[in-house]
């Protein structure tokens, strides 16, 4: 059977002309927790960050930074995006939550190549590799290391993400579907849902660009997985 996710991405790869914000007072709910410089530059300066991702998430969707899982209200919506490792207790938090009907895109990197200031062993640095303390293994995946770094193009119909230094998920268990790559997969678990791609690279828009890649697709498609999630900020 063909991956949901993917199945989508070609499905709707037509809508792309079509794509536009929408106002201010319709924008969707996002929640996001992440250890990266998506919305914010790591000096906390006073304007937020004004790379493509941060500028292309502000214009579709009402964001709503988090610290911790529990702070989140059911049936909502998370884009999880390299998260600093987490205590055991929100780790069933989060699982909880999605279980009970929350909505997960996770982006979990083994190698991450986006660069940073901040010196090895600052707690503020994002973590090198995604720190799975038994959350994805719970789930039925294993994150593996990439077997070789740079840039990778993936294909589905006439979408194409490019990924930087991608891991590869294997499944171990449960009900996940992985893509033909097992750079992304997607979960039913309890009333929820989770959407999990090996690699938080790739909404380093201007990384990718800078080292010779072309991620047209990537923040379009983004919006995508969001909305096989139900989150739509595409009309």
């Amino acid at each position: 059977m063909r991956f949901a996710v993917a199945a989508l991405l070609l499905a709707l790869a037509g809508c792309r002309a079509e794509t536009a914000a929408v106002k201010a007072e319709t924008k969707p709910e996002l929640y996001i927790l992440t250890s990266l410089p998506l919305l914010f530059d790591e000096g906390f300066a006073i304007g937020p960050a004004t790379g493509e991702a941060a500028l292309f998430l502000r214009e579709h969707y009402r964001l709503k930074p988090i610290d911790l899982p529990s702070q989140l209200p059911p049936g909502a919506t998370l884009l999880a995006a390299q998260p600093r490792a987490l205590p055991a207790e929100e780790l069933v938090a989060l699982d909880a939550w999605v279980r009970g009907g929350g909505k997960l895109v996770l982006l979990a990197d083994p190698m991450l190549e986006w660069p940073s200031d901040r010196s090895l062993g600052d707690r503020m640095r994002p973590p090198m590799a995604y720190p799975d303390t038994g959350l994805l293994a719970h789930w039925g995946l294993r994150l593996d290391a990439p077997d070789e770094r740079g840039l990778k193009a993936v294909r589905s119909g006439d979408v194409e993400l490019v990924f930087e230094s991608p891991g590869k998920l294997v499944k171990i268990g449960g009900t996940c579907r992985l893509d033909s790559k097992d750079v992304f997969g997607e979960c039913a678990i309890g009333k929820g849902r989770a959407i999990i791609l090996a690699d938080a690279d790739w909404l380093n828009i201007e990384a990718i660009k800078a080292g010779g890649g072309y991620p047209g697709d990537n923040l379009f498609s983004l919006a995508l997985f969001l909305s096989a999630l139900g989150v739509t900020a595409i009309k």
